[in-house]
């Protein structure tokens, strides 16, 4: 019996360890990633509005370079730019 109280008190004294080093670390990490985005925040990247492509062999119809400059800003989160568009 007192073989059983000793392993159920080490077990409830690991446990708890093991949670309270689980709660230190995740403090230190929001912790770092505040201070990380105060002294070096993210650069803004502007982009340049893209004016005129040629596709291989005429040019855009109106509406498409707008619907892939719009396509691309979203999936980009608006850090992309069209730069050339061919026709494969």
């Amino acid at each position: 019996m007192e073989n059983i109280q000793i392993g159920l008190l080490l077990m409830v004294v690991g446990i708890v360890t093991v949670f309270l080093i689980l709660l230190i670390l995740i403090y230190l990490s929001q912790s770092l990633i505040v201070l990380v985005n105060k002294f070096a925040p993210e650069e803004e990247v502007k982009s340049r509005p893209v004016t005129a492509l040629a596709l291989a062999g005429g040019t855009l119809p109106s509406g498409t370079l707008a619907t892939i400059s719009a396509a691309v800003s979203v999936v980009t989160g608006g850090k992309g730019k069209v730069v050339k568009v061919e026709k494969k």
